[in-house]
């Protein structure tokens, strides 16, 4: 975790995500980047084409402005971590998940206000569109945790086959932290599973991965997003720890994620990762 992003609008619960990164780096001597994105409207001309017609001075003002509220940030927050700073005109996911690219990114801090309803299921939050398409692990944030206070982490986890990259990062997350992992398997009347089979795999899964200061649950709920919130509120959770596979497009209408789900509706910190697809071997 040398290099930490924190894509920051100077809401409150960006500041947070600045807070919780600095303390990060401070632990891991890295550095923290605030990235500010400014959207700017497209405008039609006569011939229907879109153009940006915002004038250089305006756009120049603008940016003066995201300066001055970064200079105010570091003021407010002062850290002997090394912080840079940067402003891009764009989308804000596309110019974050090109930031995270192009800079080599270990782990996005960012802000949530989460989404609900309607706008949920079409747009969604940028938040969930970074822990969909991210490269590197990402932690939502909506208020501020003190990071020597994260001590319990929750996993939810289905047992599927192909896990080895997410658990690697999950073991080093809580090596970090020096936290203990809860792991849990949400039954659901959709995906019901008697416990005492349940039971067996969760033991042979913690063993296959040489887990440590761990424990094994199984919770019952109707859905498996409600059942990771209502289990993290069960033993009040200090982060959940989650995979994601980054559906896109109508995939990710149909199948959804729990991950993004659970990111739009609970307060505690949420890291997630997105699990890579093995490649197939070629004969």
């Amino acid at each position: 975790m040398q290099k930490i992003l924190v894509p920051c609008d100077f809401s409150e619960q960006s500041l947070n995500a600045f807070r919780l990164a600095t303390d990060l780096a401070d632990q891991t001597k890295g550095e923290v980047h605030l990235l500010h994105v400014i959207e700017v409207p497209v405008m039609h001309d006569s011939l229907l084409m879109p153009t940006l017609s915002f004038e250089a001075t305006l756009l120049k003002e603008l940016s003066d402005n995201a300066e001055t509220q970064f200079k105010k940030l570091t003021a407010d927050f002062p850290t002997e971590t090394p912080v840079l700073t940067k402003n891009v005109f764009g989308n804000t996911s596309v110019m974050i998940l090109d930031y995270i690219i192009e800079h080599h990114i270990d782990l996005v801090v960012m802000g949530t206000k989460g989404a609900s309803g309607l706008r949920e299921l079409l747009i969604g939050s940028n938040a969930e569109r970074i822990v969909r398409r991210s490269s590197c692990p990402v932690i939502t944030v909506r208020a501020y945790e003190k990071l020597r206070g994260i001590k319990n982490i929750v996993f939810p986890n289905s047992l599927e086959e192909e896990q080895e990259d997410l658990v690697e990062h999950v073991k080093v997350l809580q090596g970090f932290l020096k936290a203990s992992l809860h792991i849990v398997w949400i039954n659901t009347p959709g995906n019901f599973t008697s416990d005492s089979i349940t039971l067996i795999k969760l033991k042979d899964f913690a063993k296959k991965f040489g887990l440590k200061d761990y424990t094994l649950n199984i919770f019952n709920d109707k859905y498996e997003e409600s059942g990771v919130i209502n289990f993290s509120h069960t033993i009040h959770a200090d982060m959940i720890a989650m995979g994601t596979h980054g559906r896109k497009g109508l995939n990710h209408i149909i199948s959804g994620s729990v991950a993004e789900d659970v990111v739009n509706h609970i307060d505690c910190p949420i890291w997630t990762y997105t699990i890579k697809k093995a490649r197939p071997v070629k004969h």
